[in-house]
């Protein structure tokens, strides 16, 4: 079992940044992939960032590419997510999440791949 509690949301103009933290206690995090996921309200849950076991694959949807960077420190059990060039369009509630298969090959990109979700922090970008 993994539980994960995201921070550093918040409210921030266009153009600005943040950067999102996720702290990992129990389970196997440094065997497993993490991803970030964000909600907008009355939209579907979508895949943002993902990064392997290892930190040296990382995987971006189209939306975000250039803009955001995942990395993760194994020894601290933390994965971050530092956004920049921030829109109205990112504002949602993101969340972070595990894969409880260890040790994968490729870098998943979808709900139903990951197992163990944060509570999520919301991030508002105002124009």
């Amino acid at each position: 079992q993994v539980q994960l509690v995201e921070s550093g949301g918040g409210l921030v103009q266009a153009g600005g940044s943040l950067r999102l933290s996720c702290a990992a206690s129990g389970g196997t995090f440094s065997r497993s992939t993490m991803g970030w996921f964000r909600q907008a309200p009355g939209k579907e849950r979508e895949f943002v960032a993902a990064v392997a076991w290892s930190g040296s694959t990382t995987r971006y949807a189209g939306s975000v590419k250039g803009r955001f960077t995942i990395s993760r420190d194994n020894a601290k059990k933390t994965v971050y997510l530092q956004m920049n060039s921030l829109t109205p369009e990112d504002t949602a509630v993101y969340y972070c999440a595990a894969d409880r298969r260890l040790l994968r090959a490729v870098v998943v990109a979808t709900v139903s791949d990951y197992d163990y979700w944060g509570q999520g922090t919301q991030v508002t970008v105002s124009s």
